[in-house]
């Protein structure tokens, strides 16, 4: 296996509950870098107790927390991963690896629903309103635009992200696929998240996040800065 470094950036609001389950599956060798995005419940705290690097993000939004943490990583590879406890970061290590040795250039995971309750039915069809919509504008035949996912640092970078809410995750595979990486999916299994969703927790919320991803799928190709 190829040699390489790896951080994985977990974005973080008031997720006290679901550190200790997440922090320990952190594969050895990876730092965890958890983005606390206005948390309450003292999560910071138990982050560092549990060893990671805990970066504060005050600017509110998925996008904020996952891009802060994308700019305080310093690693050959960054992953990312809800902070949730619906998916164990553990599971990313293949990730990692497909990156690294060139088989892709951004892993993506598929969620596959265990157990009541893991997918909710709005979340669901929102996400597949959602890979129609990108298969139209890339040509991308994804099934999933799940949090759970791997790439270069540098390369994630040099793709310019700019959308701080829940957009983000769309935006970087969109300009992925306009840039012409290689983009894979793999299976993870889904678990029932740990407290309250944030954003596809109600039909209210998991529209407006397709609406932010609607306004990313109008934008047209960028040029990528070479890295």
């Amino acid at each position: 296996m190829t040699a390489f470094t790896t951080d994985i950036v977990l974005p973080c609001l008031d997720e006290a509950e679901a550190l200790p389950w997440v922090l320990e599956r952190i594969p050895p060798g990876w730092r965890a870098i958890v983005v606390d995005n206005g948390s309450s419940d003292g999560s910071p705290g138990i982050a560092r107790s549990l060893g990671a690097t805990v970066v504060t993000e005050t600017r509110r939004g998925f996008g904020a927390a996952c891009h802060a943490g994308l700019l305080a990583a310093d690693a050959d590879i960054v992953c990312f991963c809800d902070c949730d406890a619906s998916l164990d970061p553990g599971l990313l290590v293949p990730f990692a690896d497909d990156v690294a040795t060139g088989r892709a250039d951004l892993v993506l995971g598929r969620r596959r629903p265990r157990g009541r309750g893991a997918w909710p039915p709005h979340a669901r069809a929102g996400n597949l309103a959602l890979a129609r919509m990108l298969r139209r504008r890339t040509g991308l035949r994804l099934h999933d635009l799940g949090p759970m996912r791997a790439a270069r640092r540098t390369e994630l970078l040099a793709l310019g992200l700019t959308d701080r809410r829940s957009g983000y995750p769309l935006q970087m595979v969109v300009r992925a696929a306009d840039a012409g990486w290689r983009v894979r999916e793999r299976d993870v299994p889904y678990l029932p998240r740990t407290g309250r969703s944030k954003v596809t927790g109600t039909w209210r919320g998991t529209w407006h996040a397709v609406r932010d991803m609607r306004k990313v799928l109008v934008e047209g190709p960028r040029e990528v800065t070479a890295s």
